[in-house]
């Protein structure tokens, strides 16, 4: 199981601790923050690429495959349902949708090249984020 604790420090800083790391989530000074880090859908797109870095450069070194480099940039943008020609369940109002563009670099022959671009989608993150996530119990205490 994996735990994070977050605690509102002052404005919209966020301490964010996982008991051996601590990191900080922020608002930029346009919404009262003190961008003093990345705001909440950064964290969330920062998670998805470095799961995604990460499945590609286990995978390619488990097959022996002479990786270069992997970058990997994810852009997160709502898109009105009607604009969404690829969306499956395009309905009136509005969808999540993030962007991405993967770079993986290597001397690679075709099939290597189709089964990276399989692998690059299929990290536990992209995963639970393409299934959606349930929310098993929530506790919420107002004092």
């Amino acid at each position: 199981m994996t735990s994070i604790t977050a605690d509102l420090t002052s404005g919209t800083l966020v301490e964010i601790r996982n008991g051996r790391h601590i990191w900080y989530a922020d608002e930029p000074p346009e919404l009262n923050g003190t961008d003093k880090g990345p705001n909440p859908y950064e964290m969330l797109l920062g998670s998805l690429a470095a799961c995604t870095s990460i499945t590609i450069s286990f995978y390619a070194q488990r097959k022996g495959w002479n990786v270069e480099s992997v970058s990997v940039k994810y852009d997160y943008e709502r898109v009105h349902a009607d604009d969404c020609a690829e969306c499956d369940d395009a309905e009136t109002g509005w969808l999540d949708g993030v962007r991405s563009t993967i770079f993986i670099e290597g001397t690679f022959d075709d099939e290597q090249r189709k089964r990276l671009t399989e692998v690059a989608q299929r990290c536990p993150v992209h995963k639970t984020l393409d299934n959606g996530i349930t929310f098993i119990e929530e506790k919420i205490t107002v004092g």
